[in-house]
């Protein structure tokens, strides 16, 4: 692991309790989901990861628990590194506050989760279907 990326995640480690996986050279923190807004703002403003490459969701139904998992990939343009941040969400009620303020992209893609998957993110500005019909009833995914 590069240096600048050992230090933001020993960062995001002591400072939110984030867990670490490390597979095939990617490195990937889990946060807890009251934390994940201020770790996100943390890792933008403090240790530049600048973009929002992606944003994802999974449903590991009936298998584990807690059920979804958000997934987020950061780039730190000015160092080229990337990093890939996980929230766990229960599966009765799923919520997460948005990334919109953090990362403006993030509108499209939280919609998009919210439309396929039904997991709603407190704060977006506008939550409303993007891939499926407006009159569409459920979440198919």
């Amino acid at each position: 692991m590069d240096d600048y990326l050992l230090s933001a995640v020993t960062a995001m480690r002591g400072r939110f309790g984030a867990e670490m996986e490390e597979f095939r050279g990617e490195t990937t923190l889990i946060i807890a989901p009251e934390r994940a807004l201020k770790a996100a703002q943390v890792l933008h403003d403090e240790f530049g990861f600048d973009f929002l490459i992606d944003a994802t969701a999974v449903d590991y139904w009936p298998q584990l628990e807690p059920r979804f998992h958000i997934v987020y990939l950061l780039c730190a343009t000015a160092h080229n590194q990337l990093l890939r941040v996980r929230v766990p969400l229960n599966g009765s009620s799923p919520t997460l506050h948005t990334l919109e303020g953090v990362f403006p992209n993030a509108n499209w893609k939280e919609r998009e989760i919210w439309d396929l998957f039904g997991i709603r993110f407190e704060g977006h500005s506008d939550l409303r279907r993007i891939v499926l019909p407006f009159d569409w009833q459920g979440h198919p995914l």
